[in-house]
């Protein structure tokens, strides 16, 4: 069925994109975009030349509903906890060892594969049947993360962690002594000249800020958390390594522990706005098995 609009006084003026996301808030302006190129939005019976083109009055807008298309990814049994779950988004902890996303090298057993499993009311994004995955965890770093289920919360999700509203705060044992006991690391990231798997410290990256604390001293480790300020790719791990102490078990920055099946670092915790309720939201997730198995060996 296709929605038709009169414009009136009130909404003169108004972008027809800012004006369709008014009436249809689960769109979002580059959703809005994708259906005027398709045809599938018009004004006065035409497909506008562009998504910001402002409205007059008695102007009539009509929007075909397009039906979200599945996504090739199958869905799979994947076994991972849903902390939180309402029509906007879900959140996850993610146990170490599970990739997030479909890649080249992995096409199924992902943490998308299971998420299209577990969930039953998926809307669409950006016309697909898919889950929004707004940031991503490493395949062996453990932890919190939000995902969104329509491009409402997808949008304002990402827009929260561009704007740093959403924060994210890890746990981690780093190999030997932090010289100071809190502070801020500052650089710039980008992809590693020499192994293209690595990301690295270098003047011509991105911004990359982590503020840490040191939690408690060992013998020869450190136990600290980080929180982001920005989301830069391995960005935890590349900065305990530029800091001259790599997180335990981080095969990839630092050493192999083989009671280890990977770096022990953990996302605890994971604050935002509900995108539609705009309701602050804190969620915790207690650190893993192995990891409290690793603490408790340093306390002895």
């Amino acid at each position: 069925m296709i929605n038709q609009i009169i414009i009136s006084l009130e909404d003169v003026g108004k972008r027809l994109d800012a004006f369709v996301v008014e009436k249809f808030p689960d769109f979002s302006r580059s959703h809005v975009k994708n259906l005027i190129e398709k045809g599938l939005i018009k004004l006065d019976g035409k497909v506008p030349t562009k998504a910001g083109i402002l409205l007059k009055v008695g102007q009539k807008v009509e929007i075909e509903p397009q039906e979200p298309q599945k996504i090739s990814t199958e869905a799979e049994d994947i076994e991972f906890e849903i902390v939180f779950q309402d029509k906007d988004l879900v959140v996850v902890n993610k146990p170490q060892g599970l990739v997030v996303h479909p890649c080249a090298s992995t096409k199924s057993g992902t943490l998308v594969n299971g998420l299209l499993n577990k969930i039953t009311d998926l809307s669409g994004i950006n016309g697909e049947l898919r889950p929004g995955i707004v940031h991503r965890l490493d395949k062996d770093t453990s932890g919190l993360m939000v995902v969104a289920k329509n491009d409402l919360a997808h949008v304002d999700l990402a827009e929260q962690i561009k704007n740093k509203i959403c924060h994210r705060n890890y746990l981690a044992v780093l190999e030997g002594h932090l010289k100071d006991s809190e502070g801020r690391v500052e650089t710039y990231i980008k992809r590693d000249p020499k192994d293209r798997k690595k990301m690295s410290v270098q003047a011509s990256g991105r911004l990359a800020i982590t503020d840490f604390r040191v939690l408690k001293y060992f013998d020869n480790a450190c136990f600290v958390e980080f929180i982001l300020q920005t989301g830069r790719t391995h960005q935890i791990r590349v900065h305990a390594k530029h800091l001259g102490h790599p997180v335990v078990g981080d095969r990839l920055y630092g050493k192999e522990k083989k009671e280890l099946s990977g770096q022990l670092l953990h996302a605890y915790k994971l604050s935002f706005y509900h995108p539609r309720t705009k309701e602050f939201m804190e969620f915790e997730a207690e650190l893993p098995d192995y990891f409290k198995g690793y603490l408790n060996k340093l306390e002895k």
